[in-house]
């Protein structure tokens, strides 16, 4: 844990565990319900230091955190493989994503701005007045474990910018990283008081931060049920969720599917296919669904599984035993249900082996659940009507993409597919970091990118003059 700009020892600890060989990489103090009491004490004299600090001094500690991240981009890379699992290349790449996303945070609350209102629409008036942005209050982060640093830059970076402080809870499995952010921000001039990290379970500390009246704003990216959790106990409090995903792909007769397939071997495997967007859904038109389902299988059997440590290795484990338990499961029903296993669906070790499963029922759990595993399920379609009808035959809808080369058709599928995002003619896995991101129904609400979650994280303030 991390209070009043120090690391906190606990005697009860919690144990950090590489996924690919179950070794124990390092322990963290585990939190209790005394450490949330002094965290919200804390975190309430923060808010007064930031409120009042100016914004450009915000936005220097940003920027110097980003750098100070980079400084220490193999530490933070290394840290991250070894509790997330991914591969040192994707941990190296989520360290200069999250670099960006502390800038773009520190820009944001640059542009953050308000607007003067009118008073004479209806009549003389000798009114004049403003709205500006003023911070919320206490903003409690709670992140997963597949982007550790980055996703918690997401939430910690605009809550800084906009004069709030922060409370981080991490997930238990992947506390590291986090810990060693906050230790950034104070190295680059962050009060003390800004930000505190607690480990420990959703169930007790995650649920007492949640309903505490002092927090002002809940940002949480993770599982829908989860989700639902907060939302039936946060009370009135400011919430963005970001949700489950299992994000569809249209394939349609024109496109360059030979491009198709090695975007879907990138999009429906990278960390394990254990991202919100990952590819588990690819619907392709008829007529070359035997070609392209040909293709994916040859690209999906030369990915290199193994050590995450390794610079060769492109994809690592699975996060827990729980998650290999959970993607068995899903292959085993699909297959139960008619659905043809082309490659895969097996495990090594801690590792669940690229997996392509063809003409599965939209019933089964790989079409209708979140597999948050590295298996694709290729189905096919006639029209486009109904690739759209399948796509949008779930709870979710963050993001989902189409491949043609018929403007019309593309455009159709942008206007009728119900999700966060679509993309055409590029993977829904793709994201940087400055979009508005975020879904619909199951998916979550509000958005983030700093630009869009700064605004999360204030309300208007509305002052007016009266010329007497």
């Amino acid at each position: 844990m991390f209070i009043r700009g120090k690391r906190v020892a606990r005697d009860r600890k919690v144990e950090v565990i590489n996924p690919f060989n179950d070794e124990v990489v390092t322990t963290i103090g585990l939190g209790g319900i005394e450490d949330v009491k002094e965290a919200i004490a804390v975190a309430q004299r923060g808010f007064g230091l930031l409120k009042r600090m100016p914004a450009g001094e915000r936005a220097g500690i940003l920027e110097r955190t980003a750098q100070d991240i980079l400084c220490r981009k193999e530490e933070y890379s290394r840290a991250i493989a070894l509790e997330s699992g991914k591969t040192i290349t994707e941990a190296q790449g989520e360290v200069a994503r999250a670099a960006n996303t502390m800038r773009l945070s520190a820009l944001a609350v640059m542009k953050l701005s308000g607007e003067t209102v009118r008073f004479d629409l209806s009549g003389p008036s000798k009114k004049v007045g403003f709205y500006t942005r003023v911070p919320l209050g206490i903003v409690l982060a709670i992140t997963p474990f597949n982007f550790p640093l980055n996703l918690s830059c997401h939430k910690i970076g605009p809550a800084i910018a906009a004069g709030n402080s922060v409370i981080h809870k991490p997930a238990t499995k992947t506390p590291v990283s986090g810990v060693m952010l906050a230790e950034s921000l104070v190295r680059s001039g962050l009060p003390v008081e800004g930000i505190s990290v607690l480990v420990g379970p959703g169930s007790t500390i995650g649920m007492a931060l949640i309903r505490n009246p002092l927090v002002k704003k809940i940002s949480f990216t993770g599982s829908l049920e989860v989700g639902e959790l907060i939302t039936a106990n946060c009370g009135m409090k400011r919430v963005t969720l970001e949700l489950g995903s299992n994000s569809a792909v249209i394939v349609c007769k024109d496109a360059p599917i030979d491009l198709v397939a090695r975007k879907i071997r990138k999009g429906g495997y990278t960390l394990a296919g254990q991202v919100c967007i990952s590819i588990q859904r690819v619907y392709v038109e008829e007529e070359i669904a035997d070609d392209f389902l040909s293709m994916l299988a040859a690209e999906v059997k030369e990915i290199k599984y193994g050590d995450q440590l390794l610079p060769e290795t492109e994809m690592g484990p699975m996060i827990d035993h729980a998650a290999l338990k959970k993607a068995e499961s899903f292959c085993a029903d699909a297959v139960q249900r008619g659905g043809k296993m082309i490659t895969g669906g097996t495990r090594s070790g801690n590792i669940f082996v690229p997996t392509v499963i063809a003409d599965v029922p939209e019933d089964s759990l790989v079409i209708q659940e979140e597999a948050f595993a590295p298996i694709v399920a290729v189905n096919r379609f006639r029209t486009v009507e109904q690739a759209i009808r399948m796509v949008n035959g779930t709870k979710y809808g963050l993001q989902a993409s189409v491949f043609t080369r018929d403007i019309t058709g593309a455009l159709e599928c942008a206007r009728e597919i119900d999700a966060g995002g679509v993309l055409i003619n590029e993977i829904p896995t793709f994201r940087v970091d400055n979009m508005p991101y975020g879904g619909t129904k199951g998916s979550g609400m509000g958005r983030e990118g700093p630009d869009f979650a700064i605004k999360e994280m204030t309300e208007e303030k509305l002052i007016i003059f009266d010329q007497m």
